[in-house]
């Protein structure tokens, strides 16, 4: 037995944006908006990501929601950039620590 296709809905961006506005809004789950407009929950995460309005559990907002996202870009960038600098270090100490608990420190030449 074949299985039979659901046709899909085709959304213009303006009814992605009316369904989104009205979900946050009505503050909606992702089954009540299926249930009332007929986007699947999978649908409306992707419209929410792409549109930037994802919120974390609990009503939070999103961080640049929230102060605008000028000094949050900034310090993030500082972070990332602090991190990949210290990102190397940090893994070859610990594969050295690994390597040192399988073969022992004695019979390996430690480089730094």
């Amino acid at each position: 037995m074949a299985k039979t296709r659901k046709k899909r809905q085709s959304y213009t961006a303006e009814q992605r944006s009316e369904i989104l506005a009205a979900a946050q809004r009505d503050k909606l789950t992702a089954e009540q908006v299926k249930k009332k407009f007929g986007v699947t929950p999978v649908t409306y995460y992707s419209w929410r990501k792409k549109a930037g309005t994802t919120r974390r559990r609990g009503g939070a907002t999103p961080m640049a929601a929230r102060s605008g996202g000028g000094s949050d870009n900034l310090l993030r960038s500082q972070v990332q950039s602090r991190v990949r600098e210290m990102l190397p270090e940090i893994v070859r100490t610990e594969v050295n620590s690994y390597l040192d608990s399988l073969f022992g420190a004695s019979g390996r030449k430690r480089r730094t």
